[in-house]
């Protein structure tokens, strides 16, 4: 633990290397506090992850939280771990890396603000307005300095932390991913109604794929919550892991991760079982926010082949779920143009990079000038495909 006190606001900046030394109510009220929270912010994700050893020193992620305590009351914090690698991350800086490498310095260990294997946009800065988000920023700095670290990131930032870590001097970085939005003005009443408005070669896809899943006699049971039991979700890890065996990779969370958030938060997350002939064949894991209208797409694995069953899976029947339900939004994970097929449109991602060593600092800032021209005009053409009919 580190501490300082902070000017005439008395503010009490600390470094804390387990979630769980940090109190979970007074954590959950400043993420609850942000407009655009996610469920993955929350203290019971964060703990998970490092109770069950899937984010911990041992697998390159060590818990490095910054919080901010005002006479002992934690009123500003950012989950912050120190990286050994760049696993997990999915903003893509191997090459800085390399860069670093071949000129003999070490990138590694560098400063990551960010939820775990979690590419979901949201706030890191969890604080009540931005002079505090400043405050974090200032702290991160001063971080990496004191460390003799390479560099500070954040990762899949919200509206206001871009716009403050832009107005700090931090190197911004644009991604994209595709987001499924309701309509505000009419939503669709159902699935019918959302396909009715997709161009006709889009909606006879869509129709087509789900027919031939339906005709290979394959239904959904779909459980929400504590309805979800333990049984399905052994079954669940059993196709999440064999979806990474068969793209030769190793799975980065365990199953007591799973048990942990089903009985910490069971209320954020939708399992989706496909099942044929009285089996089950496939499943696919959402995580809910209720309150925020919001559902993500995270996890889905199949153990049996069945042509089509990934995309009814995975994105039409959560999305027959979201309209059903009444959620405006359904994140579909990072990358993958293949979903504007299905209703998911661009969106812009954004993450924020401080480097210690200038030089390396100012050839970050050109190639991300170039890259952000680039990631503009990738957006522009992807918008001139929208699958919708014309209005």
């Amino acid at each position: 633990m580190r501490e300082r006190e902070e000017g005439s606001n008395d503010y009490v900046i600390g470094i804390e290397g387990d979630i769980d030394a940090l109190d979970a109510y007074a954590w959950n009220a400043l993420v609850d506090a942000q407009p655009a929270a996610t469920p993955f912010l929350r203290h019971e994700y964060l703990s998970a992850l490092e109770r069950s050893g899937s984010a911990a020193a041992a697998t390159g992620w060590t818990p490095s939280h910054l919080a901010v305590r005002r006479r002992g009351t934690l009123v500003a914090a950012c989950p912050l771990y120190l990286k050994e690698h760049s696993y997990g991350e999915y903003v893509f800086d191997w090459a800085w890396a390399d860069a670093y490498r071949r000129h003999g310095l070490a990138y590694y260990p560098k400063l990551l603000g960010a939820v775990p294997f979690t590419p979901v946009p949201g706030p890191r800065l969890l604080a009540p307005g931005d002079a505090l988000r400043r405050v974090l920023l200032d702290a991160i700095v001063a971080f990496t300095r004191q460390a003799r670290l390479s560099s500070a990131h954040l990762l899949f930032l919200g509206d206001a932390d871009q716009r403050v870590a832009r107005e700090a001097g931090w190197l911004m970085r644009s991604g994209v991913q595709f987001h499924w939005t309701n309509r505000e003005s009419a939503p669709w009443a159902d699935f019918a109604d959302f396909l009715a408005s997709l161009q006709r070669d889009k909606r006879k896809k869509i129709q087509q794929e789900r027919r031939r899943v339906r005709d290979a006699g394959v239904t959904y049971a779909t459980r929400v919550g504590r309805e979800i039991t333990e049984a399905d979700w052994d079954y669940f890890y059993r196709c999440y892991t064999l979806t990474y065996r068969a793209h030769a990779s190793t799975p980065y969370l365990s199953r007591d991760f799973f048990a942990r958030v089903a009985a910490s938060m069971p209320e954020h997350w939708a399992l989706f079982v496909a099942e044929r002939g009285g089996r089950r064949i496939a499943a696919s894991l959402l995580a809910i926010d209720a309150a925020r209208g919001a559902a993500y797409g995270r996890y889905w694995g199949a153990t049996e082949p069945l042509p089509c069953l990934h995309f009814d899976a995975c994105y039409y029947q959560p999305l027959e779920w979201c309209i059903a339900h009444g959620y405006r939004r359904f994140e579909g994970g990072a990358q993958g143009e293949h979903k504007m097929a299905r209703g998911l449109l661009p969106v812009a991602t954004a993450s924020a990079h401080w480097l210690a060593h200038p030089e390396f600092a100012r050839a970050v800032a050109d190639f991300l000038e170039r890259e952000g021209r680039a990631i503009d005009g990738y957006i522009d053409e992807l918008n001139e495909r929208r699958p919708f009919k014309a209005t």
